[in-house]
């Protein structure tokens, strides 16, 4: 059962796949924005999965994040969701990404539930 207060976390090792000169979105090897978002958006959609009836799942619809500082290739990310708010199928989250250093980015992040097999029914046709 879906409840406020869900928590999610995860962690990665920045590597070569995870850089900002890799992903085109800057050209220093850092770890990338969209990677941080990538796994900001999957620390989420895990967090609330067991929760969820077969046959459903969670798709992407906002995220409002800032990315404060850079992380060096080979460094340690660990990601922190918690679920802030459910409105019907529409779910918020406050995500906190962290290094060895400290936090380098945080915001929000919402979900939709969506019943998988009608969602790609709809993509499809």
């Amino acid at each position: 059962m879906l409840e406020v207060g869900i928590l999610g976390s995860q962690q990665i090792t920045v590597s070569e796949d995870k850089l900002a000169s890799v992903w085109k979105s800057g050209t220093l090897d850092v770890f990338a924005t969209p990677a941080m978002i990538a796994l900001m958006e999957q620390t989420c959609a895990n967090s609330v999965q067991m929760h969820l009836d077969a046959g459903f799942s969670t798709v992407g619809i906002s995220v409002n994040i800032v990315h404060t500082r850079a992380t060096p290739k080979g460094m340690t990310v660990h990601v922190n969701s918690t679920l802030t708010e459910i409105d019907r199928k529409r779910l918020v989250f406050h995500v906190e990404a962290f290094d060895e250093k400290g936090k380098i980015g945080e915001g929000t992040h919402e979900r939709f539930i969506i019943d998988t097999e009608k969602f790609m029914e709809k993509v499809m046709s």
